[in-house]
């Protein structure tokens, strides 16, 4: 899979000394939804923001579809879309009018039918007359949306989508997220929000402190970081571990009426089999067990602490 986006070296040092990018280098291939993971203030916004043009980086080099984003800026930004956390509008200025607008302003013709196309895609022509001030929050997201994807972007940043709104809207802008995917529009996106990670993306880059931790396929990282646990309930509590079961990474619950069994998801074997003829033999009953397993969420909060 070729690389449509290639980040080299790149720093960013702002002038008062804060350095909020540390030679960060980072590939994104074509047609995949990349998701970038951090702590505030870790460089995502600025990340995007130099890759974008929106800031110029004090060194290193940006490639977008094969265009260098300082020598060509015009060629590489007419393939972004971007979706910020906030923009500001005009009030008055009717939905058509604005993402027709934004079309004209990267030298694209007219295109009524695909203007109509998209704001029918985000549920917004209904509203294509009405003045921005008419629309409820979550249109608004939807707008920026659409104004992102008026002159037809081979890349889109979507930056915090879906930070501060409904459960509802977070899962459209999931699906149109899929939908854009399946056009083959290679998708960015920023997200506080770690199951929007773990439902859309297809690799995960975690950042903490200008520098890129970890790039890894998400369910690559989940295989090889994620741990399991297995939850024995006791049929009678204990206060301590019995004889015979200090080999095992076992912890008991607070009640005293369960054990929880950690093991590593990469072992060839769990243990489990051993652990529960220990527990026979140590004269351990249970009546009920469950397994969980480690969330992105889970992977992410340990890969920051380990780096701090």
């Amino acid at each position: 899979m070729s690389a449509i986006i290639s980040v080299q070296s790149l720093t960013k040092t702002y002038d008062g000394g804060f350095q909020a990018l540390k030679s960060v280098s980072l590939d994104i291939n074509e047609g995949e939804v990349f998701a970038l993971l951090g702590p505030n203030g870790a460089g995502k916004t600025t990340l995007i923001s130099t890759i974008c043009g929106l800031v110029r980086p004090t060194s290193g080099t940006i490639t977008v579809g094969g265009f260098d984003a300082i020598r060509n800026y015009r060629e590489a930004r007419k393939l972004i879309g971007l979706v910020p956390q906030e923009m500001p509008v005009s009030h008055f200025e009717k939905v058509i009018d604005m993402v027709s607008f934004s079309r004209g302003l990267f030298g694209m013709r007219s295109n009524p039918a695909l203007v109509e196309e998209i704001l029918k895609d985000l549920s917004l022509w209904d509203k294509h007359r009405a003045p921005i001030m008419a629309l409820s929050g979550g249109m608004k997201r939807r707008l920026l949306v659409a104004k992102a994807l008026a002159h037809e972007p081979k890349v889109l940043f979507l930056d915090e989508p879906t930070a501060g709104v409904d459960v509802e809207l977070r899962r459209d802008m999931w699906r149109i997220v899929e939908n854009l995917k399946n056009r083959g529009v290679t998708i960015i996106l920023t997200t506080h929000y770690i199951e929007e990670a773990e439902e859309m993306a297809d690799r995960v880059g975690v950042i903490n402190k200008g520098e890129i931790i970890l790039v890894e396929e998400k369910n690559e990282l989940m295989r090889k970081l994620g741990r399991k646990e297995l939850t024995l309930h006791l049929q009678t509590p204990i206060s301590e571990l019995p004889a015979g079961l200090e080999a095992h990474d076992l912890t008991i619950g607070d009640d005293g009426k369960s054990l929880t069994y950690s093991y590593d998801t990469k072992s060839e074997r769990t243990g489990i089999t051993a652990l529960l003829n220990d527990l026979s033999k140590a004269g351990v009953r249970f009546h009920d067990l469950n397994t969980t397993q480690s969330s992105l969420e889970d992977i992410f909060v340990d890969l920051v602490k380990e780096k701090a």
